[in-house]
């Protein structure tokens, strides 16, 4: 009888970036058939993850049973002029075997920059003894420009420090990271606003909104999204975790959102493939300031934020904020006439500081015009990264 194949070991190195964790991968270090996109590179990814698992939990693999856990991370040198990385990104299904290239995780672009260093992938003449590196990345699933400015101590990244992000138990580094021109120009999507207008009208079954109109704001800066007045759906922008997530009817209401706001977006063609495109668009609920419990049980008062966000991503209620979905906040606040503008006071500003699940979030943009419409010109946040674990992944040698 032939034995089974055995397990092959794979380079990888597991690491937290912001509020997300994800495996990290050279791409000269994949399996040579895993170097090119395709079903043995998704497959590849699926198994390390432990996916698709009927029971949720990941438990044969490296995810961690939530959006924010189950991502992987293909980096490798850039040939772009000046770019020192292209940084690839996979939200990996944690209950179906479906592996999303539509975006880009903000989280892990912090990891992203800070690996570009750990692994060797940037010039060592860029790289000062102390001081900060600006990593030049070139985000290839969407195909924008980020910098990442990651602290350096004695040639090395400084991975400890001082800096508090809600949403994460422990304090690091700060790792700014300014998002270049951010709105998307691909698949599908045009320019900022996809459909040309600040916010839309969406025409809804009754089921979904009473009188089956709803106003929204569609958007692709840092990655496509749907904002969504609270109200409007019944809520009041300080939903927990629990108050969503366990109730399916709702999460499939929101889906059923979802999927009317990627057509519009022109993202996809037919309802059908709002299955296989499970990451983008995101959905954002925001509303007016107000005071509110976190999940760690700090009190957050409304004079202390510009506007309250819960934000789904992979079909659940977020336990913070995605980062390339804060950058889209951002974005949508500097811009009149945006639900996001009206639910922040429908003031100028540049900066705005929203109340999540977790906590608080600071992100800025600077908005302009451009002949008829708006542009982006950047956007920024702060995060933090560190490696958790380093080394090899196993994976069954026919599972690719």
């Amino acid at each position: 009888m032939t034995p089974p194949p055995p397990q092959i070991r794979i380079p990888a190195t597991y690491m937290r970036g912001g509020t997300s964790k994800g495996v990290f991968f050279r791409l000269d270090d994949l399996p040579e058939r895993c170097r090119v996109p395709g079903p043995a590179r998704d497959a590849l990814l699926l198994r390390v993850l432990g996916s698709p698992d009927p029971y949720g939990k990941q438990t044969d693999g490296m995810g961690g049973a939530t959006s924010s856990t189950s991502k992987a991370v293909i980096l490798s040198r850039s040939a772009r002029p000046d770019h020192d990385v292209d940084y690839l990104y996979g939200q990996v299904a944690i209950d179906r075997a479906t592996v999303d290239w539509s975006g880009n995780c903000g989280n892990l672009t912090t990891a992203a920059g800070a690996f570009a260093l750990h692994g060797g992938l940037v010039d060592p003449a860029r790289l000062p003894d102390t001081g900060l590196c600006t990593v030049r990345i070139w985000q290839a699933n969407i195909g924008r420009t980020i910098l990442a400015h990651v602290p350096v101590h004695g040639g090395q990244v400084q991975e400890t420090g001082a800096f508090l992000l809600d949403g994460v138990t422990f304090p690091a580094a700060e790792i700014a990271l300014d998002f270049l021109d951010p709105a998307e120009d691909g698949e599908g999507a045009s320019g900022l606003f996809p459909t040309g207008n600040a916010s839309d009208v969406l025409v809804c079954p009754d089921s979904l909104v009473p009188g089956g109109r709803l106003t929204v704001t569609l958007i692709t800066a840092g990655i496509p999204t749907i904002f969504v007045a609270a109200a409007d759906l019944g809520y009041t922008g300080t939903e927990t975790q629990d108050a969503l997530n366990g109730d399916p009817a709702a999460l499939a209401r929101f889906e059923a959102l979802r999927t009317l706001g990627a057509l519009k977006m022109g993202l996809i063609d037919h309802p059908e493939q709002a299955a296989t495109r499970l990451h983008t668009p995101k959905i954002i609920l925001v509303a007016p300031p107000a005071d509110y419990m976190t999940s760690a049980g700090k009190t957050v008062r409304a004079d202390e934020i510009d506007l309250l966000a819960r934000a789904l991503s992979m079909g659940k209620l977020h336990h913070a904020m995605m980062g390339t979905a804060a950058i889209a906040l951002a974005a949508a606040a500097a811009i009149h006439g945006t639900v996001v503008h009206q639910a922040a006071g429908g003031r100028e500003r540049s900066s705005l500081c929203f109340g999540h699940p977790s906590g608080t979030l600071r992100v800025g943009a600077a908005a302009e015009r451009r002949g008829d419409g708006w542009a982006i010109t950047r956007a920024s946040m702060s995060r933090s990264a560190r490696i958790l674990m380093e080394g090899w992944v196993r994976v069954p040698a026919d599972c690719f």
